[in-house]
């Protein structure tokens, strides 16, 4: 008999642990689904906390059988799901890039949600899930403004291809997003609560369904109507885009010399250009052989182009280079970045750098200024610098390179375009910084084929489409290997060549001097729930500290 009742107990409690293990798989299946170019079921995601939020619920319930360490361990397990599903892609470039992003990322979130139980604890369900909110969107203005960030998993950019539903991000950003999903996934938790778990009636339960109802459809409806409404004002100029589809891993710094990737990109530019054409644009890096600034005309691919727009000068040529900036010889490091030139004896910082060329007129350089994390550059350099040699080759220069302080744009005649290079377009805030100080359009250059076929590339394209929203501008997008296009201020994608295609297009893009709600304030919305994440931080420790309990989390 004592062994029955022993074995019955044993299998409700392997029953209990299967459920709360099936709810944290759930949840972060539903966020991968839900994510663009991983399942794109969009809807799903306001749902998809909620599983979690049950979880939540039955361990901070039965404290005499589940610890807090149980709600670490099945909220992690959550967020590795979610952050492995929709970004395993950055494998084809790193190994170890991808392990490290996805352990430390989904650390960082579970950090956020033990937090939020933490206050939940001591201030109370209401005050609870008022943290959650604050928290974790505090958490995502922290990580696009820290030496760690990879903002690419904020939730607002779930949206990223559903621009009918999000032409409001003009006031808010992407952080209206992740406010208006995690607000719904607490209307849904409570409602599923009440209806499912606690049996109450639907008609007792009316204003929650309403609540919802609202909560869902009243920022969609607004959105529809705004898009369907929209009208950019015309101000067209003729815009050439040119996608040269070289192999980033064998040819683009290996076989293929620099001249035959220099005539191959002005080919495919001859054949598409007028003479209305203001600007034509080439990638990210494609001139890929490395010069000093001070020294172009020792490059022979600037000689190539400069000897082409000589031939068409009422052309503007915006193209990604490698360049170096040279410094005299001294005891200490010039800059952090700064690295020995063994044939001078002096520094010399590396760059990923956007070119404006024309004939008869000065080159105009622009540094990429937001650097991928442990490809472009080391957090914190003083403390992590003897890691250098083990960043990730991606071609061009080995170790953290030199970035501008700031955004600006590249000025032609009374045109201002911004140059956004690669990982840049996914930092809402810093693109329209740009735009701050006049940017009519933006031009992003990118590579995008370390990540051989594969969402990555897509994602980063349909991330392009939330600047074009949140700034009113039009962007000309140039990729080596794809996704290179046109995006309309409606955040419309026009004209896309395909993935591993070399091809060229030729559109008319309208310039826009108007500044949205967003351009002015920027990412609002983040700053303001950080200080009411330090408010209630401090809140839930003072609660801690009187109720004689230590504050882990």
């Amino acid at each position: 008999m004592y062994s029955y009742v022993f074995l019955h107990h044993k299998i409700i409690l392997m029953m209990h642990k299967f459920k709360l293990l099936g709810l944290a798989v759930l949840s972060g299946l539903l966020m991968g689904i839900a994510w663009p170019e991983t399942g794109s079921l969009s809807i799903l995601i306001f749902i998809a906390f909620v599983p979690l939020l049950v979880l939540e619920e039955i361990i901070a319930s039965q404290p005499e059988k589940y610890s807090k360490w149980h709600l670490f361990l099945y909220t992690y397990l959550t967020f590795l799901i979610f952050n492995t599903y929709t970004t395993w892609w950055i494998w084809y470039s790193s190994e170890a890039g991808m392990v490290m992003a996805e352990v430390l990322y989904s650390l960082f979130m579970t950090i956020i949600f033990m937090w939020f139980h933490t206050a939940k604890k001591h201030l109370g369900n209401k005050r609870g899930y008022i943290a959650l909110v604050a928290f974790w969107i505090g958490f995502e203005w922290v990580h696009y403004n820290w030496e760690f960030s990879h903002p690419w998993n904020t939730l607002g950019n779930i949206f990223a291809n559903n621009p009918k539903w999000i032409q409001w991000y003009e006031y808010t950003g992407v952080m209206g997003g992740s406010l208006w999903i995690l607000l719904m996934n607490i209307v849904v938790y409570h409602f599923y609560q009440a209806y499912v778990i606690r049996k109450e009636s639907f008609l007792n339960n009316i204003k929650m369904v309403i609540v919802m109802l609202v909560l869902l459809l009243a920022p969609m409806i607004y959105s529809y109507n705004t898009y369907s409404n929209y009208v950019e004002t015309e101000n067209p100029i003729e815009v050439v885009v040119v996608q040269p589809n070289i192999d980033p891993y064998k040819d683009k710094f290996g076989r293929m010399t620099e001249d035959e990737q220099i005539a191959n990109i002005l080919q495919l530019a001859q054949s598409k250009i007028t003479q209305n054409t203001t600007y034509v644009v080439a990638p990210e890096t494609a001139i890929p052989r490395g010069f000093v600034e001070t020294k172009p005309e020792e490059s022979n691919a600037y000689r190539m182009l400069q000897n082409w727009l000589k031939n068409n000068p009422h052309i503007t040529l915006i193209i990604g280079a490698s360049t170096y900036r040279e410094y005299k010889a001294s005891l200490e490091k010039p800059t952090a970045t700064a690295r020995p030139d063994r044939q001078t004896g002096g520094w010399y910082d590396a760059f990923n750098t956007a070119l404006q060329l024309k004939h008869d007129a000065p080159m105009q350089i622009y540094h990429k200024s937001k650097l991928v994390l442990g490809v472009e550059k080391l957090p914190y350099p003083k403390v992590f610098s003897p890691l250098e040699k083990f960043a990730i080759n991606l071609g061009g220069t080995l170790g953290s390179l030199g970035s501008e302080k700031e955004a600006f744009n590249l000025i032609n005649d009374k045109i201002n375009i911004a140059p956004v290079i690669c990982y840049e377009s996914i930092y809402g805030e810093y693109f329209g910084s740009y735009v701050q100080k006049g940017a009519h359009a933006a031009f992003i250059i990118t590579n995008d084929g370390w990540w051989d076929d594969s969402p990555g590339y897509k994602q980063h394209l349909a991330y392009g489409r939330l600047r074009a929203i949140e700034t009113r501008r039009s962007i000309a997008r140039s990729a080596n290997t794809g996704i290179s296009c046109f995006i309309n201020q409606r955040g419309d994608v026009l004209q896309p060549i395909g993935w591993w295609q070399k091809g060229v297009i030729k559109g008319d893009i309208n310039l826009n001097t108007a500044e949205t709600f967003y351009v002015r304030s920027g990412d609002w919305i983040g700053r303001v729930l950080v200080a009411l994440s330090v408010l209630l931080l401090v809140w839930s420790w003072g609660a801690k500290i009187k109720n004689k309990s230590n504050f882990n989390f």
